[in-house]
C-alpha cells in the first residue's frame, strides 16, 4: 500500500529528525484516499480500538453489538461475570446473529437456528449436529483479545498488537486516582461525521482551539492560557486542562484524588482513535474509526459517579458534551472544506502545552507509517 508522496516524505523525516521544528502534516494526510486502507490495517486491526464500557453489560447474559472495519462484533458479559468480545457472524452461512443490545442466555442465529452460549461456544445446529464428522468444538465464535483499562473495554482484532499495558507505561499516574472504573455510562452514542478521523482526535486532544472555539462552554473552566502538557508515552500523549480560578470545581470527588486532580480535568489520548477527558466526577470519551477519507465513525459518552445520577446531573452533563461537540463539528467542517483548497500549505503548531499533543501523534504515524 502506497502513502502520498508528500505526506510519506513528511513522516519520513520525522522519524529521522525528531528534532524538527513543530509543522502540521501535508494536507493529503487528512484527505488521501491512499491513507485509508493503510491506517485501517496498520493502526486500528493491528492496533487496540476502544468499543465502549464494561458498565454497559451490568449483568451476564447483558450484550451490545458494533460493526467496526466491516466486522459484526458482539459486546457481551458471560455467566462467570467476565466481558469478551465475539464475532456476531454464525459459523454456519455467515449469518449475523444479533443485533442491537439486550439480554439472553445464549445467542441464536435467526437465519438456521444455530445457537451459541456466551462464551461462543456451539450449543446446538439443528439436523446438523448429528451429522458424521461434524464437530461442535471446530464451530466456535471467534474471541478477540481484548483488554479493560479503567472500566474502558478495548479490543485487538488481529490479535498480533503489543499489549496493551506496554503501550501506555506511565499514563495510569495521572488517571488512577480519579477512579473512572467508578463512573458508569450515561448513554452511548453512534455517529458519522464528514471529515478525516484524525482531524477530530486532534482537535479534542490540543487546548489552542478552546478559547476561541468554545467562548461560552469550555472557556469558562478551562481556558486555553492553562494547559499543560504531560510527557508521552509509546502509545499515548496528554496533557491537563487546569480549571480557571473562578470556576467552583466539582463536589463529588474520590477521596484519592490531589489538590490539583480536584481542580483540573485529565486529557487523554490513547493512540490510534481514544480520547478522552477525565474530570473529577466525570468523563466525555470518544473512539474514532475511519470509514474513508473524510468520513468517521464516533462512538462517544459521558460516564458520571453515582452522585452525579442521584443529583439528577447525568443527563445535563451528556447535554453539556453534545454542546461543544456540535461547536467542534461546525469549526472542523470547516477544517476539512479547507484542506482541499489548492494552496492549502504546512503550518507551524503552537507551543507544546497547546499543540505538543498533536507533535506526539505526529511522531506516533511516523513511527507506524513511514516505512509504508
Amino acid at each position: 500500500m502506497n502513502l502520498p508522496i508528500d505526506t510519506h516524505s513528511a513522516l519520513k523525516e520525522l522519524k529521522e529528525h525528531e528534532s524538527l521544528t513543530p509543522r502540521t502534516m501535508p494536507p493529503s494526510f487528512y484527505k488521501d484516499a491512499d491513507m485509508v486502507p493503510t491506517e485501517i490495517e496498520t493502526l486500528f486491526v493491528n492496533g487496540w480500538v476502544c468499543v465502549g464500557r464494561a458498565d454497559e453489560v451490568p449483568k451476564p447474559g447483558d450484550y451490545y453489538t458494533l460493526d467496526m472495519f466491516s466486522e459484526p462484533l458482539i459486546i457481551a458479559r458471560n455467566q462467570d461475570g467476565q466481558v469478551s468480545v465475539l464475532s456476531n457472524v454464525c459459523r454456519h452461512r455467515g449469518s449475523q446473529l444479533l443485533s442491537g443490545k439486550g439480554n439472553s442466555k445464549r445467542f441464536t442465529c435467526p437465519y438456521h437456528r444455530w445457537s451459541y452460549d456466551l462464551n461462543g461456544k456451539l450449543l446446538a445446529a439443528p439436523l446438523v449436529d448429528k451429522s458424521e464428522g461434524f464437530d461442535k468444538k471446530q464451530c466456535k465464535l471467534p474471541n478477540f483479545r481484548t483488554h479493560e483499562w479503567w472500566g474502558w473495554l478495548f479490543v485487538n482484532l488481529s490479535g498480533t498488537a503489543d499489549s496493551f499495558e506496554s503501550q501506555i507505561v506511565g499514563l495510569d499516574t495521572y488517571v488512577q486516582n480519579y477512579h473512572p472504573e467508578e463512573m458508569r455510562s450515561v448513554g452511548a452514542e453512534s455517529e458519522t461525521w464528514p471529515l478525516n478521523w484524525k482531524c477530530l482526535a486532534e482537535n479534542f486532544m490540543e487546548g489552542y482551539h478552546i478559547t476561541p472555539v468554545h467562548r461560552d462552554t469550555l472557556h469558562p473552566m478551562t481556558p486555553t492560557k492553562l494547559c499543560e502538557k504531560i510527557p508521552a508515552g509509546a502509545g499515548y500523549t496528554g496533557y491537563k486542562a487546569h480549571y480557571n480560578s473562578s470556576y467552583s470545581g466539582r463536589s463529588q470527588v474520590h477521596p484519592d484524588m490531589t489538590e490539583e486532580e480536584r481542580a483540573l480535568s485529565m486529557m487523554v489520548w490513547i493512540y490510534p482513535g481514544f480520547v478522552a477527558a477525565v474530570s473529577p466526577n466525570s468523563a466525555v470519551y470518544m473512539s474514532i474509526t475511519p470509514t474513508g477519507p473524510t468520513d468517521l465513525q464516533t462512538r462517544w459518552d459521558v460516564i458520571a459517579r453515582e452522585q452525579v445520577f442521584e443529583d439528577g446531573e447525568a443527563e445535563e452533563r451528556k447535554e453539556f458534551a453534545r454542546s461543544f461537540n456540535i461547536e467542534d463539528r461546525e469549526r472542523l467542517l470547516d477544517v476539512q472544506k479547507g484542506l482541499s483548497s489548492r494552496f492549502a500549505t504546512r503550518g507551524h503548531l503552537a507551543p507544546p502545552d497547546y499543540e505538543g499533543t498533536v507533535w506526539d501523534f505526529y511522531h506516533y504515524m511516523a513511527n507506524k507509517l513511514a516505512n509504508e
